[in-house]
């Protein structure tokens, strides 16, 4: 399972760039019949299936729409499941110290985007995804988790240090890498 905002927070870049009538199609292609409620976790399938079609179907829009959902998110984690004390706190912190409080957290609600792969902080910099089911599966000579990257940099930008930026540097999905790696650095 996977929170539904692995789908959720696509649907509206995916209106945008093709219109409520193509991104209804995507989601029936995509084996999805309902679009999740929001109320509780989604078969990991459901999520994955959507990103990869839009992959496979749209390749040079694909990472800016991903994008723009793990942004939203964020957001959304930022107004709903992270409460107004903790996020001034978290701001008010030095960035080392915001970056590992930050970061136990992620660990700690890692099912949530990680669904059946295994999550582990590298460092309070540095995350790993093995076995990532939003790509599981696939095949490519590039990285492709830009939804997480994005999630984890809008969190880091707010709560850490607003020049903070997420780069995935391993991807699961291309030869010889067994693990998608996420390294956040301060601009």
């Amino acid at each position: 399972m996977i929170g539904p905002n692995a789908i959720l927070q696509l649907i509206a870049p995916l209106d945008r760039a093709f219109g409520p009538a193509h991104t209804a199609q995507m989601l029936a292609e995509a084996g999805l019949r309902d679009v999740p409620d929001g109320t509780c976790m989604i078969p990991e399938t459901d999520a994955a299936h959507l990103h990869q079609l839009l992959r496979r179907t749209a390749p040079d829009l694909a990472a800016d729409l991903a994008s723009e959902a793990g942004r939203g998110t964020a957001d959304y984690i930022l107004a709903h499941r992270i409460p107004k004390p903790v996020r001034i706190v978290l701001k008010l912190m030095p960035a080392p110290l915001a970056a590992r409080v930050l970061s136990q957290a992620i660990a700690k609600h890692a099912w949530t985007f990680a669904g059946s792969g295994a999550f582990r902080v590298v460092s309070p910099w540095c995350f790993d995804i093995a076995d990532n089911p939003i790509v599981r599966g696939e095949h490519s000579a590039v990285r492709l988790c830009h939804w997480h990257a994005a999630v984890f940099e809008r969190l880091y930008q707010v709560l850490v240090h607003p020049r903070c930026c997420c780069r995935e540097t391993n991807c699961c999905a291309m030869p010889g890498q067994d693990r998608c790696r996420f390294a956040i650095t301060r601009g």
